[in-house]
């Protein structure tokens, strides 16, 4: 495979993971799939991180984000046993 190919594909992948995200957040269903809201609440989240408040806000979302995939793992694993 071309390394163009091979880099299109990593792209295309990495852009399909965000966009789960989005879906996972519940802002597809919570804004009913309102694409200008969703971008527009991203652009606050960008100004945000941008600010003088951003390391803060980071270290807030990083540490809510890691505790709701360590929450959604264990409860897949709980899922398994069942």
């Amino acid at each position: 495979m071309r390394t163009w190919q091979v880099e299109r594909r990593k792209r295309t992948r990495h852009l399909i993971e965000l966009g789960g995200l989005v879906v996972k957040a519940g802002f597809v269903d919570l804004t009913n799939d309102d694409r200008a809201i969703i971008y527009g609440a991203m652009l606050w989240i960008a100004a945000k991180l941008q600010s003088l408040e951003g390391e803060h806000a980071r270290s807030l979302w990083a540490a809510k984000g890691r505790q709701a995939f360590e929450a959604e793992r264990d409860e897949m694993r709980m899922g398994r046993r069942n």
